[in-house]
């Protein structure tokens, strides 16, 4: 079953002539940091099921808002710091062949699972604020 959505682009468009392009867009960034924010919060707590020393938590950043390719507005989340931590994620999320069920296997699947309502929240909360 599949949903067809109409006018998306008419509603952004009296949005954007009623407040302004860039209003919409500091709207639009402001619910995608806090978005973004829980769903950090989500990972960190998926994380701690399995850490070690903790650099994989250490080292979880966001990255944006920026344009992407297709012209939309993303934040990215990353691995970055001085332990390299982003070379083994998706081995941890995925596994390997001589380890195909690693302690942390679907971490960050389980975490954009838990996180979805909370997401939505963040997301509707920032745009009522900000109109």
């Amino acid at each position: 079953m599949s949903v067809e959505i109409r006018g998306i682009d008419q509603l952004v468009a009296e949005l954007e002539r009623r407040f302004g392009k860039e209003k919409m867009q500091r709207i639009s960034d402001k619910a995608l940091t806090d978005a973004a924010k829980e769903f950090v919060d989500e990972l960190k707590m998926q994380f701690e099921l399995f850490k070690d020393q903790g650099y994989s938590i250490e080292e979880i950043t966001i990255h944006g808002p920026i344009w992407d390719k297709a012209g939309n507005r993303v934040i990215k989340i990353h691995w970055r710091g001085p332990h390299g931590r982003y070379r083994i994620i998706h081995l941890n999320e995925w596994g390997t062949v001589q380890n195909p069920n690693p302690r942390g296997k679907g971490a960050v699947a389980r975490a954009m699972k838990n996180s979805e309502r909370a997401y939505r929240a963040a997301v509707r909360k920032a745009l009522e604020s900000g109109l």
